[in-house]
């Protein structure tokens, strides 16, 4: 009968179904337990009752509108229900589900329980008593019953309850036991691997296991007694780890010393391959870092430690035994004793071979020591925690700065050779970019550098100069003849010859210069080059890059190929020939020097617009050296001339000339004829002025050996054959010998001579004496001490002839006029010598 109410609960969804159901609910109920059974329609209709109340005002309002068709249906569905089975009555209630008039059906529904429940009251009031009575009486029999029942059954309950508390109790015990083995079981375990680790001697994890067991594990079993036993341990064993960690260490320290050179060799052969990789890129940035600010890619820098060396495998537990010693005098001592031995190590590694600037292998055994030692400085400062620290590396790294400073500054100035210097230059190049990428301040090595650079500037000049005097030996002072367009194309593409003439001659071509013109070229540009390698990689700027050259290469030309020109000038060997050639040359190389700084532009990519740019200096170094060299032509010159009048044999004694010049003078001319024909190649003036310069030595070495103290007494004679040899010099001064010098003009240069000459051979004392000091003078050039000196001698040679013939009286008139004209000389000569 519930399962039918809860049925019809389901089939109507609303509050007043529900109330419905509760009123059916209690009147069920009513009916079970006050009421007789009654026909089964009937108790239907009853538990229908508790709905009325819900239902009332909605019958009222139905009843005034359905219709009779509707009433009448009602009707029929509240017979069937009151006449059908409780278990059939789905049916029935489903067909006024299904229909659309609820609240009319709801109020029929509450009129007809209303009726039954005024049967019901009459029903419950007339056997009220009687039902008070039967309830009363069942109670006692279901109470006294019910009691017994539950004495019966509860001995049993209550010894299931003593056997269920023995087990509780047990489980109680049981989970304790657990639960303290659960705590107890691990802190055996850890200790078990304890004594595994300690066996196996693997220390840094049993040193980590130790801590772990004493700070963590132990004191939560501290009541047990075996806990104490193991604390009573611990200190053992820290104490034999600390012993062997020391143990290792000392090894460690061996063995890095031994394989630092190799580790760093690794580290330098990675950062040359890294640069080799960047050097395709545009650089951004050239500034080095410091120490404390280490780039991005230091902190892959460990990777590049070998991890194959058997340093790297050592450290991987040597180190981390030494970073986990927590007591405070431990890891002092640790930490100073590494530290020592490590400063120990450092200066062993810092100290040079004294031969090791003689290879570039010793320099690479020095920087791959050093690298391979603050490689390892650096992954322990990165893997470890307080074995070294920032300051430390930074004192370390100063003193090691400044000692390789030292030592390479030191051995560099030993090289000689300049591609060892280069050399040397790549390597501390790689040395330092190879520490800055391990974030140490390199900033000295790079000023470093541009020490070295001068030195590796010294050394290449000196080789340059080598250089230049193997080129001037070589040379044979002679015009290239070239035979062919591919010859004439080979010495044109050594030096920048432009000459229209000469390329519309036919073949074989004679080029003005000789071949050490195209070489010298060739080298200076050779030279300009080496200096542009060696400031690679300094990061410098194009404009520093360009007045370093520019410095470098005035330095070759003012400096050394200057003083190889002025030694080769000045060389005995040299003729007139190769100074004439020489000259021509340094006027071609003085033409070129506009290439030099078009090519020196061209390598730099700095414009010699641009404001401080240094200029070439090789106009004024060829321009000096022609300069020199013209004057070696003119004392050369003048010394051949002195070579010929040594030869001059004069016999001063000579009664009457020989009719004809002298040998050597003859051969004089000849020479100075042949000499001055090569010099149409010199500039015009160079070749006049060293006509002149050799007519007026020639006019001054005469009258010196006019004048010679040792030529005590002279004759008519002698002079009148000096008188042909000086007609002989005056001839060929005449014939022009060098294009644009006039006769006249080179001519002057024998005028003294000559007017002293015709002063004697005329004997035209009385017109010299009246007329000296005039601008008119007819022998205006005559100095009164040379004539002199001159009358001096024909009187001695006089006096001496005509010792028996003094008597005549023309020799005695022409005595007393040669004392006469003398003593007026000296007295002229002597108003001279005051006045001036």
């Amino acid at each position: 009968m519930v399962c039918v109410l809860f049925r019809i609960a389901e089939l109507f969804h609303s509050h007043d179904v529900s109330r419905v159901f509760c009123h059916l609910c209690i009147t069920l109920l009513s009916v079970i337990y006050i009421t007789p059974p009654r026909s089964q329609p009937v108790q239907v209709v009853l538990h229908l009752k508790e709905g009325r109340k819900t239902s009332d005002a909605f019958c009222a309002k139905m009843a005034e509108s359905e219709s009779l068709e509707i009433t009448a249906e009602h009707e029929r569905i509240l017979r069937e229900i009151e006449s059908t089975d409780t278990a059939c009555i789905g049916p029935t209630l489903r067909s006024v589900y299904d229909g659309s008039e609820h609240e009319h059906f709801l109020d029929k529904l509450e009129t007809r329980i209303k009726g039954h429940d005024r049967e019901i009251e009459k029903m419950c009031n007339f056997h009220y008593q009687g039902f008070v009575d039967s309830i009363t009486e069942l109670l006692k029999v279901q109470v006294v019953s019910t009691n017994q029942q539950l004495q019966d059954s509860g001995k049993e309950m209550v010894s299931r309850m003593e056997e269920l508390n023995r087990c509780l109790v047990q489980q109680r015990n049981i989970a304790t036991t657990i639960d303290k083995l659960t705590l107890c079981l691990p802190v055996l375990k850890m200790y078990s691997r304890l004594n595994d680790q300690m066996k196996a001697k693997r220390y840094y994890p049993a040193l980590k296991t130790l801590d772990i067991l004493e700070h963590e594990f132990l004191p939560k079993v501290i009541q047990y007694r075996f806990s104490r036993i193991m604390m009573d341990a611990l200190p053992k064993l820290r104490q034999q780890i600390r012993d062997v960690s020391m143990s290792d260490l000392k090894d460690f320290l061996e063995s890095i010393r031994k394989h630092s050179e190799h580790i760093g060799q690794t580290a330098m052969r990675q950062a040359e391959q890294q640069r080799g990789l960047d050097s395709s890129a545009p650089r951004k940035g050239c500034g080095p870092e410091t120490h404390l600010g280490r780039k991005d890619a230091g902190s892959s820098s460990d990777a590049e430690v070998d991890t194959n060396s058997p340093a790297s495998e050592q450290d991987s537990g040597i180190l981390e035994e030494d970073d986990d010693v927590e007591e405070e005098g431990a890891r002092d001592k640790f930490e100073n004793y590494y530290q020592q031995q490590r400063r120990q190590q450092a200066r062993l590694v810092l100290s040079a071979q004294s031969n090791m600037h003689e290879t570039l292998e010793g320099y690479k055994k020095y920087f791959n020591q050093i690298v391979g030692f603050f490689v390892v400085e650096d992954h322990i400062l990165h893997t470890t925690q307080g074995l070294v620290n920032n300051a430390y590396m930074e004192e370390l790294w100063a003193m090691a700065l400044s000692k390789i400073i030292a030592v390479l500054r030191t051995h560099s100035s030993y090289s000689t050779d300049p591609n060892l210097v280069l050399d040397l230059k790549n390597l501390i190049v790689i040395f330092a970019d190879t520490l800055q990428g391990y974030g140490y301040l390199v900033n000295q090595l790079f000023d470093l550098l541009l020490e070295i650079r001068d030195q590796y500037c010294e050394v290449l000049l000196k080789k340059w100069a080598a250089v230049f005097r193997q080129l001037f030996d070589d040379d044979n002072y002679t015009p290239i003849l070239v035979n062919s367009q591919e010859e004439f194309q080979n010495v044109t593409n050594q030096f920048p010859l432009v000459d229209v003439a000469l390329e519309e001659e036919s073949f074989p071509k004679k080029i003005p210069f000789s071949q050490f013109v195209p070489s010298i070229f060739a080298q200076v540009k050779a030279f300009t080059q080496a200096c542009l390698k060696f400031s690679e990689d300094l990061h410098l700027s194009s404009t520093e890059i360009d007045d370093m050259i520019r410095k470098s290469a005035n330095l070759l030309l003012t400096r050394v190929l200057s003083s190889a020109l002025q030694s080769l000038i000045r060389k005995t060997h040299i003729g007139l020939t190769e100074l004439v050639q020489i000259i021509i040359n340094t006027t071609y190389l003085e033409q070129s020097c506009k290439h030099l700084e078009e090519f020196v532009t061209d390598i730099t990519n700095v414009s010699p617009e641009t404001v401080h740019t240094t200029k070439l200096y090789g106009t004024s170094t060829f321009k000096d050296a022609r300069h020199t060299a013209e004057e070696e032509i003119y004392t050369k010159l003048n010394q051949k001339i002195d070579e010929f009048l040594q030869l001059a044999d004069y016999d001063w004694m000579l009664v009457e000339p020989l009719g004809h010049a002298s040998d050597y003078l003859v051969d004089l001319i000849n020479f100075l004829r042949s000499t001055f024909a090569v010099f149409t190649h010199l500039p015009g003036k160079v070749a006049q002025t060293a006509c002149m310069s050799a007519c007026k030595h020639l006019a001054s070495t005469l009258l010196q050996l006019l004048l010679n103290p040792e030529v005590k007494q002279l004759t008519m004679g002698a002079i009148q054959q000096f008188n042909l040899d000086l007609l002989q010099c005056e001839s060929f001064a005449s014939s022009e010998p060098v294009s644009g010098l006039q006769g006249e003009t080179l001519q002057l240069a024998f005028i003294d001579l000559r007017q002293l000459l015709d002063l004697f051979m005329v004997w035209d004392w009385s017109t010299y004496l009246a007329d000296y000091g005039q601008a008119s003078s007819k022998y205006l050039r005559v100095n009164p001490s040379t004539a002199l000196v001159l009358l001096e001698k024909m009187k001695d040679h006089s006096r001496k002839s005509n010792i028996f013939s003094q008597f005549r009286k023309n020799e005695r008139d022409k005595q007393r006029l040669i004392e006469t004209v003398a003593k007026q000389l000296r007295s002229l000569a002597s108003n001279t010598t005051a006045h001036f």
